[in-house]
């Protein structure tokens, strides 16, 4: 599957690298192996508890690096261009500040979040919290081997590195401590993690039911990726809110104080000098204008046929 992957991206870049710069191989894939292979409300569908999301997670890290190799050997010389992925993760900040048990539950939140993607592009392998955690819970359920898969010496070499900038997409906070799951409740992505999480009442509601305005939590975010991986370039690829009213006429007040936190938080020193902004709309452009050609296309064949 990686190296169909491969000649897809192969494709784009051949047909559309004089003109598009900056290439992001997957959008959010957290999400989609999550709901596509755990939770089975994207495609392909799957429910595969605790394993479809660690297999689906393993190939689309591999397929990311194929692709960013084929444009390093081939097109980068050519067209000038940049390869990276874009990875969504919301702050989670500890309940306690002074607890160590709830610093290291936001830690490992951040690494199963970020980290999963992350980790492997810029230091070869999956963090050690996430081994050590779905081992453990892995071997509390009698399996021989953990449900995470390992990657290969030569695999961890080929990876590392594969990412000239990272796409970040963020949206809300949460507080987050500790909680132990027990291993009768069966594997999954939530219950690997061991946590629990908290929402301050006094924060402000949006449209949706899960988002929170709290715009200090994304420079934090900005600030564990920036010393996470190495100060890499930083393109927020996604950020936003959802309508909180039915409205006639516009009343946008609450959406334009949304986006002013975050930007804000976003363009203070030193973030400011690594950072570059794009609307979510530029990351599936390639995408979109495939679809819309077919779709041209197919109008012009009915138009002839009939």
């Amino acid at each position: 599957m990686t190296r169909y992957f491969r000649d897809y991206a192969d494709l784009c870049f051949e047909v559309f690298g004089d003109r598009v710069k900056h290439w992001l191989m997957f959008s959010d894939p957290r999400t989609m192996v999550e709901k596509g292979c755990e939770a089975g409300l994207h495609a392909p569908g799957l429910r595969l508890q605790g394993t479809g999301l660690c297999m689906a997670a393993h190939r689309v890290i591999k397929a990311h690096a194929q692709a960013w190799h084929s444009y390093n050997n081939t097109w980068r010389s050519k067209q000038q261009g940049q390869v990276g992925i874009s990875l969504n993760c919301d702050w989670r900040e500890p309940v306690d500040t002074n607890n160590p048990d709830d610093i290291e539950a936001a830690e490992r939140y951040l690494q199963f979040c970020l980290g999963w993607f992350a980790n492997p592009i810029y230091a070869g392998d999956y963090p050690q919290v996430m081994k050590d955690y779905i081992g453990m819970k892995s071997a509390e359920r009698g399996l021989e081997t953990s449900r995470l898969p390992t990657f290969s010496l030569q695999e961890k070499s080929y990876l590392k590195g594969t990412s000239d900038f990272l796409g970040l997409g963020h949206f809300t906070t949460r507080y987050i401590t500790q909680r132990k799951y027990s291993s009768l409740q069966g594997p999954s992505y939530q219950n690997d993690r061991d946590l629990v999480e908290l929402v301050d009442p006094n924060w402000p509601e949006l449209g949706s039911s899960w988002l929170y305005s709290v715009p200090w939590g994304f420079r934090r975010l900005l600030n564990f990726a920036q010393t996470q991986y190495g100060d890499p370039p930083i393109l927020v690829t996604e950020n936003g809110a959802s309508q909180k009213l039915h409205c006639t006429q516009f009343c946008d007040e609450w959406r334009i104080q949304y986006l002013k936190g975050y930007i804000n938080e976003m363009l203070k020193e030193p973030l400011l000098r690594h950072m570059h902004v794009a609307s979510e709309i530029v990351a599936p452009t390639v995408c979109a204008l495939s679809i819309l050609i077919a779709a041209l296309l197919l109008t012009l064949l009915f138009r002839s046929c009939s």
